[in-house]
């Protein structure tokens, strides 16, 4: 097992990372200071995992929130039964929510934590690759809005975080896939280095060796650790972890929640980010067309849907959380392995972007 540590202060908490850690009694026990525990899980990952989950949690008063699978289903709608299952239960300030799932059900659940009393204790089990090496880590919580993906949310960190990568066995193709354009993040943003390692280990990744898989888990997670402990709130150097996300977040609302994975968005949109800093003449096409590679070999789309428009996504990218004083922000790349926040690019040079795409 792997054991790494988000740094911040009183509110620091473990990664932990391995093989069977569903199997570890003593693991998730130290992190539930109370006696009541609400496993939240979806249609897909309770009938496989939630008896594994439950096994640990011996002595506890445990009660399960089984949600339908799906991105369509982070809404409020959702929320409000968490909440029913939470009061009906009569369950305390002490009481712990533990996510078992993917992003989705981790954000909604965070989110339900956050809130819930004003805020109770909140543990992430993740079972997709997204959700170990992104979405678990850092705290943002949320559920979407018709006109915006997680636009409604809290900070919430966990009290734990524990990733085990046996769930990743029974992880779709597609799925892995969509997780995997999230590990490519962190090394087109400040980790060259690691590009070059998934560039020549692609193979071991998606036939899901095990020393491959913990090592893309750490090694996206300590990156992220990092850059939450240094800017948790993201006033500003954790925006750089928005590579791709503002072009991504577009489609996912434009083409309907779900039917675009996430990963597959952030992976057209971090070829849309590479292309925008090519035109600005930071980067080469050669350095475009490592980003595209990389991606396309594993199974994502690389450029934008055929039904959007340069209206779609400027309508869109205008209500996301990154425009300030009606500003819109870009997460860019400087060069291959740095990434830089830009509000300056100049609207004829987005149009160029918009162009090339013939949207």
């Amino acid at each position: 097992m792997i054991s790494l540590k988000v740094d911040l202060d009183e509110r620091s908490y473990p990664i932990y990372i391995g093989k069977n850690l569903l199997g570890e009694k003593d693991l998730l026990q130290p992190h539930i200071p109370g006696q009541q525990v609400l496993i939240v899980s979806n249609t897909t990952v309770a009938p496989l995992y939630l008896q594994q989950l439950k096994a640990l949690l011996t002595g506890k008063q445990v009660v399960e929130k089984i949600l339908p699978d799906g991105e369509k289903y982070k809404n409020q709608e959702t929320l409000n039964t968490i909440y029913d299952t939470l009061l009906q239960n009569r369950m305390d300030r002490n009481v712990t929510l533990i996510a078992l799932g993917g992003g989705v059900v981790g954000d909604i659940t965070g989110f339900a934590a956050a809130s819930y009393q004003r805020g109770v204790h909140f543990i992430q089990v993740p079972t997709t690759l997204l959700s170990q090496v992104d979405s678990s880590v850092g705290g943002k919580t949320g559920i979407n809005h018709p006109l915006g993906k997680n636009m409604i949310g809290a900070f919430k960190q966990p009290r734990c975080v524990l990733a085990d990568t046996n769930t990743l066995k029974t992880l779709p193709r597609r799925e892995l896939a969509a997780g995997f354009a999230e590990v490519a993040k962190y090394g087109f943003l400040h980790d060259e280095a690691f590009i070059s390692w998934l560039e020549s280990n692609l193979d071991a990744i998606f036939s899901l060796n095990d020393q491959a898989l913990a090592y893309i888990i750490k090694r996206s997670c300590q990156s992220k650790a990092d850059i939450v402990a240094a800017d948790e709130y993201e006033a500003g150097k954790r925006a750089l972890l928005n590579l791709g996300h503002t072009f991504g977040h577009a489609i996912e609302t434009e083409m309907g929640y779900g039917n675009w994975l996430h990963g597959e968005a952030v992976a057209t949109g971090m070829c849309m980010a590479a292309r925008m800093s090519q035109i600005l003449g930071w980067i080469s096409s050669k350095d475009v067309d490592r980003v595209e590679n990389l991606l396309s070999k594993a199974g994502l789309p690389i450029t934008p849907p055929e039904q959007m428009t340069k209206e779609s996504f400027l309508k869109t990218m205008s209500v996301d959380k990154k425009v300030k004083n009606g500003v819109m922000t870009l997460i860019l790349l400087k060069k291959l392995g740095e990434a830089i926040i830009c509000n300056h690019y100049g609207e004829d040079k987005l149009n160029q972007l918009f162009n090339y795409y013939q949207l």
